[in-house]
């Protein structure tokens, strides 16, 4: 059965921001038409009557794009990738981008689900983050996508540098107060590669301490369940019926397109990656080549650990007779001495035959992973 599921990936930023490690390309908007070109050509590699459940156009920053540009993309894409019945049609926007005009485009072209990257409404916060919006923006651009759009999904980072817990925590409830429909937290990285990296390195910018960080996630998790979002993966809380379908797919290991620069996909068994270059994945697809950089097809015990750890991302955690039927390797038979020690640690637990993370193990979660995919 082929994917029902497609990512897309729009490169183009007006500025890249000091954290931002993505595959992005800023100050180049005149490259807009021969992007749109080389995509169809890309999406033209695609397999006939492709329809798919959930597409997500993600970025960089799509709602970038001029107006008619947006509007082609959604056009060819769909052409290509119709969107099944009730299928999720999700959009990353920036607050400045989300106009009157190209609110009513999406919503014209049946976006349903729009995933805002305003980070914080902290004004001192967004100017270290190097984001070009003010929380004024944020309030105009959700209250145009709120009378047009099924599902909202605000994106909010923490641990910025200089940041305090009544800050993160003044974010949590403004974010609350609109009312959205997902909320996703994520705590600042610093990603080798990036503005911020170096500048940490110098010495410009301090980490916040890990015992700050784990705080102001523990924050997340009170105050957004409290109002009564649903936590349902270690980042992700939603009201019900807004989970995020198209990341569901991911964290439960099935298969999916991807098109653009640096796009990763599985299809068939096999994991494949467009080179990151903008440029040269716009030159091989001009020549005729193929956009893919890397290409592997799993082993069947490696898929196993990969589906083991991104499903337990999920707070449901794992059916362990589903996931021996499913890869035919046990959870005990890929880490059981690690398995023991996360249990009696009490950072995994089995609660009716689901293994699934504490509370504890949350706080810890990317540093149990390793010992899974070893």
């Amino acid at each position: 059965m082929p994917p029902r599921a497609a990512y897309v990936h729009a490169p183009f930023c007006r500025h890249r921001c000091g954290y931002c490690n993505f595959t992005v390309i800023a100050g180049r908007d005149d490259l807009f038409a021969r992007y749109l070109a080389a995509l169809t050509l890309e999406l033209e590699r695609l397999p006939d009557d492709s329809e798919v459940d959930t597409l997500f156009f993600g970025g960089g920053t799509p709602t970038h794009f001029d107006p008619a540009v947006l509007e082609e993309l959604l056009r060819l894409v769909q052409a290509r990738l119709p969107l099944a019945p009730g299928g999720e049609l999700s959009v990353e926007a920036n607050p400045i981008d989300l106009t009157p005009e190209k609110t009513e485009l999406l919503a014209r072209h049946g976006v349903n689900r729009i995933s805002m990257g305003m980070q914080s409404f902290n004004a001192r916060k967004l100017a270290v983050l190097e984001r070009d919006h003010r929380a004024d923006d944020i309030f105009q651009a959700y209250e145009r996508v709120r009378a047009t759009t099924r599902s909202i999904s605000l994106d909010l980072i923490f641990a910025a540098p200089g940041e305090t817990l009544a800050d993160w925590q003044a974010d949590l409830r403004q974010a609350i107060a609109l009312q959205p429909d997902h909320i996703s937290t994520y705590g600042l990285t610093y990603e080798q590669g990036a503005a911020f990296w170096g500048r940490r390195e110098r010495g410009e910018l301090a980490s916040a301490e890990e015992e700050l960080e784990a705080l102001m996630y523990e924050a997340a998790l009170d105050e957004l369940t409290a109002a009564g979002y649903e936590h349902y993966e270690v980042s992700n809380f939603a009201r019900p019926g807004h989970r995020c379908r198209h990341n569901e797919t991911y964290w439960l290991g099935r298969e999916y397109f991807a098109l653009g620069p640096g796009a990763a996909r599985y299809v068939d068994g096999w994991r494949e990656s467009n080179h990151r270059s903008v440029l040269t994945w716009m030159r091989r697809l001009e020549a005729g080549e193929s956009p893919v950089v890397d290409r592997e097809r799993l082993p069947p015990e490696e898929r196993a650990r990969e589906r083991l750890v991104f499903g337990l991302r999920r707070l449901e955690g794992i059916d362990r007779h589903a996931f021996a039927a499913e890869t035919g390797y046990t959870i005990e038979a890929l880490g059981e001495v690690a398995l023991a020690d996360f249990l009696q640690h009490r950072l995994l637990e089995i609660v009716d035959d689901q293994l699934r993370l504490t509370r504890a193990g949350l706080l810890v979660s990317d540093s149990l992973w390793p010992s899974f995919l070893e």
